[in-house]
């Protein structure tokens, strides 16, 4: 029996601070497996993503490769989200990547900042009983979590065109199709 981790975001873009979480998820031997997953249409956001879910799955993609190869081989991205019409929810995501893992335990990763609005996610008492919820620590929240030393990154800098906190090759990208307001 494995334990396969979800890690679940916007990622617009993913940066440093969401690359942190996945290393240190792995390194630290607290999932076996690592699926980062995309979310198509964020709910519980106040503004809609800025990049397209194309745009987000890619930059996932590269992102990945710039991961040292130990982690990286124990990293992919599941599209799944950004497929499903309509609405992201967790319940549905977990739902159907159970039916490819049967056997294995489902570990949930999020931020303190997601997991002060659980009460808010759809059918919250069904997932409570189908995963494990791996809370990680931020900076500036309080309360429980796991202390993995995660690194303060705002996405809002970025799409406002500082890269120094996404790899160069998900720079290129942003650069090159004209994201956010890079130059």
């Amino acid at each position: 029996m494995a334990r396969i981790g979800i890690y679940g975001g916007t990622f617009d873009p993913i940066h440093a601070g969401h690359l942190h979480v996945v290393t240190q998820v792995i390194k630290n031997n607290l999932v076996d497996q690592l699926l980062i997953v995309p979310a198509g249409q964020p709910l519980l956001r106040t503004d809609a993503p800025v990049a397209s879910p194309g745009d987000r799955r890619q930059m996932c993609q590269l992102a990945l490769k710039d991961l040292q190869p130990d982690v990286a081989a124990k990293v992919s991205v599941n599209p799944i989200e950004i497929l499903r019409m309509g609405p992201s929810y967790a319940i549905d995501t977990v739902e159907a990547i159970k039916q490819s893992y049967p056997e294995d335990d489902i570990v949930l990763i999020i931020g303190q900042d997601a997991a002060e609005k659980l009460d808010q996610w759809h059918r919250i008492d069904d997932l409570k009983g189908l995963v494990e919820f791996l809370v990680i620590k931020r900076p500036g929240f309080s309360g429980d979590g796991t202390d993995i030393g995660a690194i303060d990154v705002a996405a809002t800098s970025i799409r406002q065109g500082s890269s120094a906190d996404v790899s160069s090759s998900v720079a290129a990208f942003i650069r090159e199709n004209n994201l956010y307001d890079y130059k």
